[in-house]
C-alpha cells in the first residue's frame, strides 16, 4: 500500500534552531509520522545544521521536507523557474532532504513543473513535490492538472461542515493530485483545557482521514503548547497517544491514504455530517465519518439512512474511532455524538455471505393446541406469507397486527426475527397501540433475508395487577386478592436463576407479613418489569406463517438510470461501435450524475429474417439488424457481438465504469434469433409449427420474424430453467449486478420466482428490473414473484389527476412488493406527450420522473429533446433497435444541464431517496402538481411544485402545510430553492408562485429549520 505522507509540521513551531529540534525526532516517529517539514523559506538555516538534522531524521524513519519558495516576481524569465529550482534542489538533495514544499505553486504553468519535476526524478524517483494553491481559483489550480506534483494542501482547517465548497474543491483538486489536511494550530490557545483537548482531537481525526495525507503543526498534540515546554500544568493537555493512534489508523486503512470519491450522505443544513469515502479503484475499506458540527450540544443521528447511503451491499461497517468505545452502527441503535465529536467507522475485513433462506414455521414455534389468543391483519405481508416484503438495507421493519384474546387478560407480544440461514431468532416487545393494534420493529443491518413471526401469550401477573389495583381502589380487596399475586411472584422467582430474581425474593420475603408493604411491593413497576420477563408464559401463541422481508442494497431503491446501445458509441453512424468507444462516454454519464449505465443486448445477432431500417422486413447488406434477435454462429446469451470487442474488453469496461462509480446494467432478453445456437443444440426448447417451421414470437399486430421464443412448457423445462439461470451467473461472473428483464410478463410467474431466488440466495447483491408493460395485476405478480424494480404506466400519466392518484397506488397500495423505475422514454416507446411539448416538455418530464420516484431513468437522446416519431404512432423514426446512430451530444437546446442539476439536486437530498414518502399539497392549479418529500431523518424536507404545461408560464395560488411543521397560521417559513439557490421567506400559509416552462417548470424547495442550521453553524 503507498502511504500518504503524515508530516509533523515545524513551521508551526518558534524557530528554535534544528539542533534543539533533534531531540524531537524520536517522539515524533514514535507518533508514527514519516515526514518532518522544515520551514526554509522562514528560517535561516546553515547548511551543516540541515544535514545533521536529516541525517538524524532518517535514522529514526523519517524524511525531511522543505520550502521551495517562488521567486518574488511574476514573469520570471522561461528558463528562470527551472534554473533557480533546480538549482536549489540539487542543493537540498545533497544535504538530505527528499521533498520540497511549493509555495504559490499556481504562479508557474503545468509545463516548466513538469520540466523540473522529471528532472528531479530521474536522480531520485522518490523525492515528492507538495504543491500549495491555497485561496486562488480553481481553474488556476487546475491548470496543474499535468504538472507532476505528488500532493496538494486542501482547504480543510476552514470548512463549517454544512457548505459543499469544501467537497467541490475536494472533487476538483483530485484530478490535479491528492491532497494534505491541516488542523488549525492557532485555535488551540485559550479556553477550557478539556474542551480544548477534545476539540483538538476531533479535529485531528477529521484532517487525517479527509485526505490522502496530513500534516500535523508542531505542538498540537499539546493543544497548543511549545514543544519545548510541553505540557506542564493540569491547563495543559497531552493528546500524544491519541495522534498516534490515528496515524496507525492510517497505515492501516489503504483508503486514508488515497484520493477516492468521497461525498456527503446526510442532508444538507443536518447538525451531524456524514462523509462516505470511496477506495480509489475499488482497492481497500470504504470509511464513513461522522462529524458532530454544534460546538455547545450533542445531537443523535440515525444509522440506519447511514448505511443505505452506503450502499447496503459491502462488509458491514464498524467503529475504528481511536481510544473510544467502540459504538454499534446498526438501524435499531441511535448513536449519540457529543459536541463537535468526530468518529470514523470502516468496513470489516469480509462481508458476510448469508446461507440460504428457508420456508416455513420452526417445529419449536408450533403451538401444540388450539391458539386461545389471535393474531390477525399482520403488515407487511404479501399473500398470506407466499411472497418477501422489500426494504433496503438500513431500513427499519415496522410490524404491526392484530392481537386479541378471550376476556379482559393483559396480552404481551413480541416480534421474532432472524437473518436468514441463522438458527437464532432475536425477540423484541411489541407494544399496544390502540384497539388491540400491536407494533413492534427491527432493523436491516445486512444485505440478505429476513424471517420475522409474531408470539402472544397472556400475561397473568400483569392481568392480577390490574385488577387488584382496581378492587384496592374500590375498597373491595380480599385477602386472597393478594395471596393469588403472592403466590404467582413467589412461583416465578422460585423457578428463575435470575440473579435480580433471587434478590427480589429475599426482599419478598421480609414483606409477607405485612400486607400493605407486600402489596405495595407487588404493585411497584420494579416486580411488573421484574415478572414480565421471568413469569412462565401462559397460552403462548405465534402467528401461522414466518413471513420474509428481502434487504436490497440501495440501489434497488434509488439510482438514476441512462440507457445507450454500445454500438452507437462510436458516434459515426456507420462504424460500429465498440466497448472502447463506450469507455469514452463514461466520464460525460457520469458527469450528468447517472450511475446505473444500462445496455440493451449485446450478444451476438442472427441474420435470419434481419430486420432493417425502421422495422423493414428486408435487411440491407450494412443494416446491423435488432440487438433483439440473439444468437448466431458466434455465439448466444454467453457471448458478446464480435464488432463489440471480447468477454475480457467488456470486462474492463465494467471496472472502468466502476471507477466513476457506475454500474453497468445487462439486458436479460429471454428469446433467440433463429441463428441461436440452441436452435439446433436444443430444438426441443422452441414451439415448432405442423410445417416443421420453427414458430416466430408474435404480439397481434407486431410480427417478429427475427424472433423465437421459448416452450416453457416443453418436457425438458428443468434444463431449459437451468440454463437460463446460468445465463445470469454468466455475466455475474463478469461483473454484472443489475438485469433489466425484456417482457418478463410473457414467461411463467414460477419460471421467475425460482430464477431470481435462486440467484439471490448467493448473490443478494443482484438486482432485477421488470420491463412488463402490461396489465396491473400481471405487473403486480412480477414485483411478488422478486422483481427488484419494475416499469411503470408513469410514461402515459400526465395530468394532475392521473399522476396523484398513480402515486398515491403505488406509495400505498403495492409500496411493499413494487419498486417503480421511472423511465422517462425507452427504444420502444416516444410518449406522444414528448412529440407534441417541445424542450419544456422533457424539463418537465424529467423533473416529474426525478423527484416523483427514487429511481428514474432515460433512453439516451432525451437530453438532446428528441422525439421524432413515426407518424401517428408512439414510436422513434429512424429507431436505434435497427441502425447505427450518430449523436450531437452538443445539439442546440439540449437539457444536459437541466438533467445535471436535477441528479445533483438528488443525490444531495435523502428525500428524493425513497418513493413511498410523497404527500400531495395544495395548488389551486389544475396544470400544477405540488407535493412534500421528508427523509427518514425529518430533517430534509423538500416541496416541490412542477407545472404541467410545456409551453406558457404558470402563476399558481398555493398553500403552505402550515400544520405538518406545527406552526400556527400566521407563522414564517424559510426554504431554499434548490436550482437557484435564492433564499426565500413565506409569511403565512397562502402565497402565489411562478413556474415557467421556458426557463425551469420546477421549483424545488428545501425547508429550512432555524434550529438545525443554528446548530450546524454553532462551532469553534
Amino acid at each position: 500500500m503507498l502511504f500518504g505522507p503524515r508530516i509533523y509540521d515545524l513551521d508551526a513551531h518558534p524557530p528554535l534552531g534544528l539542533d534543539a529540534l533533534r531531540r524531537e525526532l524520536p517522539r515524533i516517529a514514535r507518533m508514527h509520522f514519516d515526514w518532518v517539514h522544515v520551514p526554509t523559506a522562514r528560517w535561516t538555516i546553515d547548511d551543516r545544521d540541515l544535514s545533521a538534522f536529516t541525517a538524524h531524521a532518517e535514522d529514526h524513519g523519517l524524511w525531511v521536507v522543505a520550502d521551495l519558495a517562488m521567486p518574488e516576481e511574476d514573469g520570471a524569465s522561461p528558463d528562470g523557474l527551472t534554473a533557480f529550482h533546480s538549482a536549489a534542489i540539487e542543493r537540498l538533495i545533497k544535504l538530505g532532504v527528499r521533498g520540497v514544499f511549493c509555495t504559490s505553486a499556481y504562479r508557474e504553468s503545468a509545463e516548466r513543473w513538469r520540466t523540473l519535476i522529471d528532472a528531479t526524478r530521474t536522480s531520485m524517483p522518490e523525492f515528492i513535490f507538495l504543491g500549495e494553491a491555497l485561496g486562488v481559483a480553481p481553474d488556476r489550480v487546475e491548470s496543474l492538472r499535468d504538472a507532476g506534483f505528488d500532493y496538494l494542501l486542501n482547504s480543510a482547517r476552514w470548512w463549517d461542515f454544512r457548505s459543499d465548497w469544501l467537497l467541490d474543491q475536494y472533487e476538483r483538486f483530485r484530478g490535479v493530485a491528492p491532497t494534505i489536511s491541516f488542523p488549525a494550530h492557532e485555535a488551540l490557545n485559550g479556553g477550557d483545557p478539556e474542551e480544548t483537548a477534545r476539540w483538538a482531537r476531533d479535529h485531528y481525526l477529521f484532517s487525517a482521514c479527509f485526505s490522502s495525507g496530513v500534516m500535523m503543526p508542531a505542538g498540537f498534540e499539546y493543544c497548543g503548547a511549545d514543544v519545548s515546554a510541553r505540557p506542564s500544568s493540569s491547563n495543559q493537555k497531552d493528546i500524544t497517544e491519541f495522534v498516534t493512534d490515528v496515524n496507525l489508523l492510517r497505515e492501516s486503512l489503504a483508503t486514508l491514504n488515497q484520493e477516492g470519491p468521497q461525498r456527503r450522505v446526510t442532508a444538507p443544513g443536518a447538525p451531524v455530517t456524514a462523509l462516505l469515502r470511496t477506495p480509489d479503484r475499488g482497492e481497500g475499506a470504504r470509511t464513513l465519518l461522522l462529524v458532530n458540527s454544534d460546538a455547545r450540544q450533542g445531537h443523535r443521528i440515525e444509522p440506519g439512512p447511514l448505511l443505505a447511503e452506503a450502499g447496503g451491499d459491502r462488509p458491514p461497517l464498524i467503529d475504528a474511532t481511536p481510544l473510544a468505545e467502540r459504538l454499534p452502527l446498526e438501524p435499531d441503535h441511535p448513536i449519540e455524538l457529543g459536541p463537535l465529536e468526530v468518529r470514523l467507522f470502516k468496513e470489516a475485513d469480509r462481508l458476510i455471505v448469508p446461507a440460504s433462506h428457508q420456508r416455513g414455521i420452526p417445529p419449536a414455534m408450533v403451538s401444540k393446541i388450539r391458539p386461545r389468543i389471535a393474531i390477525a391483519s399482520v403488515r407487511p405481508e404479501i399473500d398470506d406469507g407466499r411472497f418477501p416484503a422489500k426494504r433496503v438495507v438500513g431500513d427499519i421493519v415496522e410490524v404491526s397486527a392484530d392481537i386479541f384474546g378471550d376476556g379482559h387478560d393483559q396480552l404481551q407480544a413480541q416480534l421474532l426475527h432472524r437473518e436468514s440461514g441463522s438458527i437464532e431468532w432475536h425477540a423484541t416487545p411489541m407494544r399496544l397501540v390502540e384497539n388491540d393494534r400491536w407494533a413492534g420493529h427491527f432493523g436491516l443491518a445486512r444485505n440478505t433475508r429476513y424471517s420475522y413471526t409474531i408470539e402472544a401469550w397472556r400475561d397473568l401477573f400483569a392481568t392480577w395487577s390490574s385488577e387488584y389495583a382496581k378492587k384496592r381502589q374500590a375498597k373491595s380487596a380480599l385477602p386472597v386478592d393478594l395471596t393469588e399475586g403472592e403466590t404467582l411472584f413467589a412461583k416465578a422467582v422460585k423457578a428463575s436463576e435470575d440473579g435480580e430474581a433471587k434478590a427480589f425474593a429475599t426482599r419478598f420475603e421480609k414483606l409477607r407479613h405485612d400486607p400493605e408493604a407486600c402489596a405495595a411491593f407487588l404493585l411497584s413497576d420494579d416486580a411488573r418489569r421484574l415478572m414480565r420477563r421471568i413469569e412462565p408464559r401462559a397460552d403462548v401463541s405465534q402467528y401461522g406463517h414466518v413471513l420474509e422481508v428481502v434487504a436490497d442494497r440501495t440501489a434497488a431503491r434509488y439510482a438514476s438510470w441512462y440507457e445507450i446501445f454500445p454500438r452507437s458509441a462510436a458516434n459515426d453512424g456507420k462504424r460500429h461501435g465498440t466497448f472502447a468507444d463506450v469507455a469514452q462516454h463514461l466520464p460525460r454519464i457520469q458527469k450528468m450524475g447517472f450511475d446505473v449505465l444500462y445496455f440493451p443486448p449485446i450478444h451476438p445477432i442472427g441474420t435470419a429474417h434481419r430486420k432493417g431500417r425502421n422495422n423493414a422486413l428486408s435487411a440491407g447488406p450494412d443494416d446491423p439488424g435488432s440487438v433483439y434477435a440473439i444468437g448466431s454462429p458466434d455465439g448466444g446469451h454467453m457471448a458478446v457481438h464480435p464488432q463489440l470487442g471480447t468477454i475480457d474488453d467488456f470486462k474492463i469496461l465494467v471496472r472502468q465504469a466502476s471507477d466513476l462509480g457506475i454500474e453497468i446494467a445487462l439486458d436479460f432478453a429471454v428469446q433467440c434469433s433463429p441463428d441461436h445456437p440452441w436452435t439446433h443444440e436444443h430444438p426441443e426448447w422452441f414451439a415448432w409449427r405442423p410445417d416443421g417451421k420453427i414458430k416466430y414470437a408474435e404480439n397481434p399486430p407486431k410480427k417478429y420474424e427475427d424472433i423465437v421464443n421459448f416452450d416453457f412448457g416443453c418436457e425438458d423445462w428443468r434444463a431449459l430453467w437451468t440454463a437460463l439461470r446460468d445465463v445470469v451467473e454468466f455475466w455475474i461472473g463478469c461483473g454484472v449486478r443489475i438485469f433489466r428483464v425484456d417482457n418478463p410478463h410473457t414467461k411463467p410467474m414460477p419460471f421467475w420466482e425460482w430464477l431470481i431466488g435462486d440467484i439471490q440466495k448467493r448473490r443478494p447483491d443482484v438486482l432485477f428490473l421488470s420491463e412488463a408493460f402490461t396489465r396491473p395485476k400481471p405487473m403486480q405478480a412480477l414485483g411478488k414473484a422478486g422483481f427488484t424494480q419494475s416499469y411503470t404506466y408513469f410514461t402515459w400519466r400526465n395530468t394532475k389527476a392521473e399522476l396523484t392518484d398513480y402515486l398515491t397506488e403505488l406509495s400505498h397500495s403495492t409500496q411493499d412488493f413494487l419498486r417503480p423505475n421511472f423511465f422517462v422514454n425507452t427504444p420502444d416507446i416516444n410518449p406522444t406527450y414528448l412529440q407534441e411539448s417541445g424542450r419544456g416538455g422533457f424539463m418537465i418530464r424529467a423533473a416529474l420522473a426525478a423527484t416523483l420516484s427514487s429511481l428514474w431513468g432515460v433512453y439516451n437522446g432525451f437530453e438532446l429533446c428528441e422525439a421524432t416519431p413515426i407518424p401517428g404512432r408512439e414510436e422513434y423514426l429512424d429507431s436505434e433497435k435497427y441502425e447505427l446512430k450518430a449523436w450531437d451530444w452538443d445539439r442546440p437546446g439540449n437539457i444536459v444541464d437541466y438533467i445535471t442539476r436535477l441528479n445533483h439536486i438528488r443525490r444531495d437530498n435523502p428525500a428524493l431517496h425513497d418513493f413511498a414518502n410523497i404527500r400531495f399539497l395544495t395548488a389551486h392549479d389544475d396544470r400544477v402538481l405540488f407535493y412534500a418529500k421528508t427523509d427518514a431523518s425529518g430533517l430534509n424536507l423538500l416541496w416541490i411544485a412542477i407545472t404541467l404545461e410545456p409551453r406558457w408560464p404558470r402563476d399558481v395560488p398555493i398553500e403552505i402545510p402550515l400544520e405538518t411543521l406545527d406552526l400556527d397560521e400566521g407563522a414564517t417559513v424559510e426554504a431554499e430553492e434548490l436550482f437557484s439557490g435564492e433564499r426565500v421567506t413565506w409569511n403565512g400559509r397562502h402565497h402565489r408562485i411562478r413556474l415557467d416552462p421556458n426557463h425551469n417548470p420546477c421549483a424545488i424547495w428545501r425547508i429550512v429549520d432555524p434550529m438545525v442550521d443554528d446548530a450546524a453553524a454553532r462551532r469553534t
